[in-house]
């Protein structure tokens, strides 16, 4: 589990930001009549092809970078990212821009002071904290199926049912997960129940219900900021056994012990 390097992006192939704004590669500036970079991104422009002045479309973009976010910083293992993807940088749609010391290539610092990087800014440092609270523990050991004093295992997979994660689905979009903390050295209560539904539409999913403890939402990539991700003074309580979950985003609920 410590060996192991997780990463959406790299030098090669679309920014993040353009993984959600591009279908195909536009390396036409390359001088190779785009026939150079791979035709393979596995990315989505979410209904509009680059830029585009549809709010709905941006506005889903962002949800989807906050997306990317939560699962690369909710892994175990060492993340990489690529410089700018913390702010949405863009290549324009070019995956190979090797030969290009230009507009293209270069780090634009004054973009970062744009109110919608300061947003996505926001959510990867708010994100890279609670990966030193939720994940940190696990680091170093692998599941093995202990459970906590809750009732709660290392690890848990379900759907939009509980225990019920339809591995055998092939069409499947909706993924529930458990973390429980079991460590012998902590007072247990630091576990995280996570949500995702990559379906275009609303999901409502069940929640572990385990006596001692109350669940709080700390992140839910549909809401915008700063209800997005929220530090734990600010989180709201989620009561009822279920939580209707946005279509393509992801909610992260962190447990608390009831006194």
């Amino acid at each position: 589990p410590t060996n192991s390097v997780n990463f959406v992006t790299a030098h090669d192939g679309f920014t993040l930001y353009d993984l959600t704004a591009y279908n195909e590669k536009h390396n036409w500036a390359n001088g190779e009549g785009n026939n150079d970079g791979i035709d393979d991104n596995c990315s989505w422009n979410c209904g509009a092809e680059g830029e585009t002045s549809d709010q709905w479309i941006n506005d889903l973009r962002k949800r989807q970078v906050k997306n990317f976010a939560t699962i690369h910083m909710l892994s175990i293992g060492v993340p990489m990212i690529v410089a700018g993807d913390e702010f949405m940088r863009s290549q324009g749609g070019n995956n190979n821009t090797y030969c290009h010391d230009n507009e293209i290539n270069w780090f634009d610092w004054n973009k970062i002071q744009q109110s919608e990087s300061q947003e996505m800014i926001r959510f990867w440092s708010m994100i890279m904290d609670k990966r030193k609270s939720y994940i940190d523990h696990f680091r170093g050991r692998y599941f093995e199926g202990g459970s906590n004093r809750f009732g709660l295992y290392d690890v848990s997979w379900h759907g939009t049912k509980l225990n019920s994660p339809g591995w055998d689905d092939p069409n499947a979009l909706c993924l529930g997960m458990t973390l429980g903390d079991t460590a012998e050295d902590t007072d247990q209560t630091n576990n995280i129940h996570v949500m995702f539904n990559m379906y275009w539409d609303g999901v409502e999913f069940e929640i572990p219900q385990a006596p001692g403890l109350r669940w709080y939402r700390a992140i839910d990539t549909a809401l915008p900021t700063p209800n997005d991700i929220q530090t734990t003074d600010q989180q709201v309580a989620v009561d009822g056994s279920t939580y209707l979950v946005t279509g393509r985003s992801i909610v992260v609920l962190a447990s608390r012990e009831t006194n």
